[in-house]
């Protein structure tokens, strides 16, 4: 969900992120529970509807979708092979649908918002669960995944610079310890906020 956002003011974009989370967990298990080709196909097609108030570019909605090729490119041979061509081409397309539908929603919905339907989700339990506790936790593992990628990124480059690009030494345990020290600022800013249990 990180940088994938795409600002808009269509329909799709203000809906608030508790109703398209409700409406993706619901369309997606009616999608895994249907075994219909010809269902699934209708559901294709109208999840690829759903894209056009969004207006989203295609590049942006293709880069989405994508990576589950690669998949899909292994798993229905094998899945064609064990169980049929229509067993395969029906597991292809709930997940080709799947992916889709929770890319509609990443890139229509900003992450702020989505914490915020979490918090909301989780104040029903909050006898148990401390909701804006969470919200902070899932923010923070959202922020560190950036943070944790340029930091692999300096480290590439700073190996290459000393030419030790083959060694995993090199990469794992200047990694390891920059996570480590970043975790600990992150710690203390944590504490010197209240945050200290």
């Amino acid at each position: 969900m990180i940088g994938v956002y795409h600002p808009g003011d269509s329909l799709v974009h203000r809906t608030p992120a508790l109703v398209k989370l409700g409406l993706l967990a619901v369309l997606v298990t009616v999608v895994a529970l249907q075994s219909s080709l010809l269902a699934l196909g209708i559901a294709a097609g109208a999840t690829a509807l759903l894209f056009l108030p969004a207006r989203l570019p295609v590049a942006a909605v293709w880069g989405q979708i994508a990576p589950i090729l690669w998949v899909l490119a292994f798993a229905v041979p094998v899945q064609w092979l064990f169980a049929g061509w229509e067993a395969a081409a029906t597991m292809g397309l709930r997940l080709v649908i799947a992916v889709a539908l929770a890319a509609l929603y990443t890139l229509t919905t900003p992450v702020t918002a989505t914490l915020d339907a979490m918090q909301t989700l989780l104040r029903p339990f909050r006898r148990w669960i401390d909701a804006d506790r969470v919200g902070l936790a899932l923010a923070l593992a959202i922020r560190c995944v950036p943070l944790l990628a340029d930091i692999v990124r300096e480290v590439l480059e700073a190996r290459k610079a000393r030419g030790a690009e083959g060694s995993i030494v090199a990469l794992a345990v200047p990694v390891i310890v920059r996570a480590l020290q970043t975790a600990d600022h992150l710690g203390e800013a944590l504490i010197a906020r209240g945050f200290d249990d």
